[in-house]
């Protein structure tokens, strides 16, 4: 019954995507501790009496078991099931300062400060703070070409990232350009260049100073911001990149808009593995953890993912409802989409007057609508905070990408939105720790 059990799921791994060398040991070492088990109920049931023997490890399963409950990212080890009330919509404050639609925003690890920037080029850095919303640096930005002579950006920024130790923010333009900044001087350090179309997707991979960044000249490039060095180019989608995240291993997930697909990318491999199931232009994503992630797109369709499965686990159609568009219907596209790290709790915005919160489903096979938190405008990026006592939204009267629509009466401000919950379970590890 053992090797019949062994054949099936080897007949399983084989339809699945095709496995790094580190996945195959932490699946292996999985299965030989379930055969342990199987062995250990056969014996009980049985009534035999097993002699007791020292337990040895496979060779295959060496460095590999220690790690099996930590950082996997596997449903097992989601720390506790979020439970959110609905927020005060008057207990949200709202920031203003940028001129121009705000197109992206993080929060520092320590959740004290936000970082926004906005197609009016200029950054507002290092700082926005938390607890009294004040604006504690501003940088300005200047006319295209002048770069080099002044320290902001010259056209609108569409990315940022943030490092995990909160020493580098990283932001890239509609100019092709990467500026790396110092958070705690907000002086710039450094200038990447390379890219040959606008910079749409910046992330650092967890726990290094690694950089990863898209843009739609369709090519992902690595970068090691510590030594100010270019690393490698990866080329494969086939329409422009509209987004991009990663975590701690040594790959980055990315949004190919109208190329209709959504890629893991593995670093030292230079492979890639493609997935798809989104009918319209694929417009944000993120890693909710290490082994699922979620995607939004303007055919208005919400898309959790296993990434060992080349189609979506579900597919929310029409996630934020459809709108009257010239006697036509037409889906509220989603334009922003966030998780809080190794937690179950995403939200998405859009332009449908709401941010909506939800929760994963057992293995992540179902999407549940938890609430809607009233804001008017496009939102254009979200980000929970580390512990998850708030979410930050960045709202624009336009689209981060175009100028497709104009919402006159939104505000082009950052939004902090106070999360009110209820831990259910409780386990060794916080959410947003990954």
């Amino acid at each position: 019954s053992l090797s019949l059990g062994r054949r099936r799921r080897e007949a399983t791994a084989e339809e699945e995507v095709e496995e790094t060398p580190q996945e195959k040991k932490l699946r292996l070492a999985k299965q030989y501790l379930e055969e342990l088990r199987q062995l250990g109920d056969f014996g009980r049931h049985s009534g035999m009496a097993s002699a007791p023997r020292p337990f040895s490890r496979p060779r295959c399963c060496a460095g590999v078991l220690p790690s099996l409950g930590k950082g996997q990212g596997s449903p097992a080890h989601i720390p506790f099931s979020l439970q959110v009330q609905p927020p005060d919509p008057a207990s949200i404050r709202v920031l203003r300062g940028h001129q121009l639609p705000v197109t992206c925003l993080v929060i520092s690890p320590d959740d004290k400060f936000i970082f926004s920037a906005s197609k009016d080029g200029s950054l507002i850095k290092c700082k926005w703070e938390v607890d009294s919303g004040k604006r504690l640096c501003v940088v300005p930005g200047g006319k295209k070409g002048t770069e080099e002579r002044h320290m902001g950006h010259a056209s609108h920024i569409l990315c940022m990232a943030i490092s995990s130790d909160g020493k580098y923010l990283a932001t890239g333009d509609r100019n092709k350009l990467i500026m790396i900044w110092d958070t705690a001087t907000c002086k710039r350090l450094h200038i990447f260049t390379g890219h040959r179309d606008a910079v749409s997707g910046l992330s650092f991979r967890k726990g290094t100073h690694q950089l990863y960044s898209a843009s739609h000249d369709r090519s992902v490039k690595v970068w090691n911001v510590a030594e100010n060095a270019y690393v490698e180019t990866l080329f494969g989608h086939q329409d422009i990149i509209t987004g991009l995240d990663s975590l701690s291993r040594e790959c980055c997930v990315t949004a190919g808009g109208r190329d209709g697909t959504v890629r893991l990318w593995k670093i030292p491999e230079e492979t890639q593995l493609v997935f798809s199931g989104h009918q319209g232009s694929i417009d944000c994503i993120q890693l909710i953890n290490e082994e699922h992630m979620v995607s939004g797109a303007d055919d208005g369709s919400l898309a959790l993912w296993g990434l060992t499965k080349k189609k979506p686990l579900t597919l929310a159609r029409q996630a934020h409802g459809v709108q009257d568009t010239q006697g036509l219907e037409q889906p509220y596209w989603i334009s922003a989409v966030a998780a809080l790290r190794n937690s179950d709790l995403l939200a998405t915005g859009s332009h449908s007057t709401s941010v909506k919160l939800w929760k994963c489903g057992e293995g992540f096979r179902k999407l549940e609508h938890l609430c809607d938190i009233p804001l008017v405008g496009f939102v254009n990026s979200l980000k929970f905070s580390s512990s998850g006592d708030f979410l930050v939204a960045g709202i624009g009267q336009e689209h981060r990408l175009g100028r497709w629509w104009r919402i006159k009466e939104a505000k082009n401000s950052i939004c902090i939105i106070p999360l009110k919950r209820r831990a259910t379970a409780s386990g060794p590890e916080s959410p947003g720790s990954s």
